[in-house]
């Protein structure tokens, strides 16, 4: 009788997790579109070509999908070793931008320009932060047991955070602060040592609201714009017109009217309102829950990572998109006060496209594994 040999380990090749490429994908398509739709009219008033700001976006996802591609298959492990060297890089671009490199505009200095090329370094230092500690905690993953092991990522997190807050940019900021919470949350801090953490970060928001009187007026905007229809309270305003004019299934694709100069910052911070309008609210069911499903694989890739660097990055890549997807609906919607902040894969803006881009393009090279 011939025995049935067993061998005791077979090399299993992993394709990764398509869902997540097809459906980050199909969302930098979905805002492509919406881009040309919420910027032709004023591209051509303003530039003469209605193609103007959906030019400059299809350049950005081209740079967008080569850096995913070189994420996708670049081995992972190895930004280990280099993590310290991203995140001080990061940190250098923050710096440029109080340098004669800052570019500024609408009062705020949160770009670098050189060669004609305009860089927003907070887009990049996200996905260095998370680098970062990821790296950190998976050389000791007790570190994050006692709150002096959690101090270094605390300080960098605290550190990115001051240079953002000074260019200044007070929704990337609170964007940054969630998700160095959120790296430490993952990491497994201690849940007392994660309170006393929460209380000095709830404390910072309306200190940092009253040391700018223009925080002051975009919080009195938001708890009664009827007051400033003109001033501080139009933007809010004409994002909740867009919206309501949406109704149940929108006016039509294209066919949005607050886009004609009405919403400023339509085709970027402000986009999901035109998204909405032209949509409806059955559209924005079906738009949201694509975004879901984009963070609940994520979750799904980080869970089931075999090493805790890998899971680690993934978690941070995941709470960042997350994050800030978040903090733009509740913007565009009036649940909290107007800040400028993109839409993640669909705002215009290349600089985020590309770093979240190659982001995800990180994320299914940790499926593979």
């Amino acid at each position: 009788m011939t025995a049935l040999v067993i061998p005791t380990k077979i090399k299993e090749k992993r394709s990764g997790d398509f869902l997540l490429l097809f459906s980050v994908i199909g969302l930098s398509f979905i805002g492509l579109l919406f881009v040309y739709s919420a910027s032709k009219y004023s591209a051509e008033i303003t530039y003469g070509d209605k193609f103007y700001f959906a030019k400059k976006h299809f350049i950005g996802l081209l740079l967008g999908f080569t850096a995913m591609t070189f994420g996708c298959f670049f081995d992972y492990e190895k930004y280990r070793k280099a993590s310290i060297v991203f995140f001080t890089l990061s940190l250098v671009l923050l710096c440029l931008v109080f340098t004669p490199l800052g570019y500024e505009n609408y009062g705020a200095t949160r770009w670098i320009k050189i060669a004609g090329i305009t860089i927003q370094p907070s887009e990049i230092a996200k996905i260095c932060f998370v680098m970062f500690s990821a790296s950190y905690f998976s050389k000791n993953p007790a570190r994050s047991k006692t709150f002096f092991g959690c101090l270094p990522v605390l300080a960098a997190g605290g550190i990115v955070c001051l240079l953002i807050i000074l260019e200044p940019n007070m929704s990337i900021t609170v964007c940054f602060g969630l998700l160095t919470l959120a790296i430490l949350f993952a990491a497994g801090m201690k849940t007392s040592h994660f309170i006393i953490l929460l209380v000095p970060a709830a404390l910072c928001v309306p200190l940092l609201i009253i040391a700018e009187p223009y925080r002051l007026n975009r919080l009195s905007a938001f708890l009664n714009p009827w007051a400033s229809p003109k001033g501080e309270g139009y933007q809010l305003l004409q994002s909740l017109y867009a919206l309501g004019s949406g109704g149940w299934f929108g006016t039509g694709l294209f066919k949005s009217r607050q886009k004609l100069r009405f919403l400023p910052f339509s085709e970027s911070d402000f986009i999901l309102s035109v998204i909405g309008e032209e949509i409806g609210f059955i559209g924005l069911i079906f738009f949201f829950g694509l975004i879901f499903f984009i963070v609940i694989r994520g979750i799904r890739i980080a869970v089931k990572s075999k090493d805790y660097y890998g899971y680690m990055l993934a978690v941070g890549i995941t709470c960042v998109y997350g994050i800030q997807s978040l903090v733009n609906a509740l913007v565009v919607t009036g649940s909290i006060p107007p800040t400028g902040l993109p839409l993640p894969l669909v705002s215009a803006g290349n600089t985020s496209l590309i770093v979240f881009l190659y982001s995800f393009g990180v994320l299914y090279n940790i499926s593979k594994n």
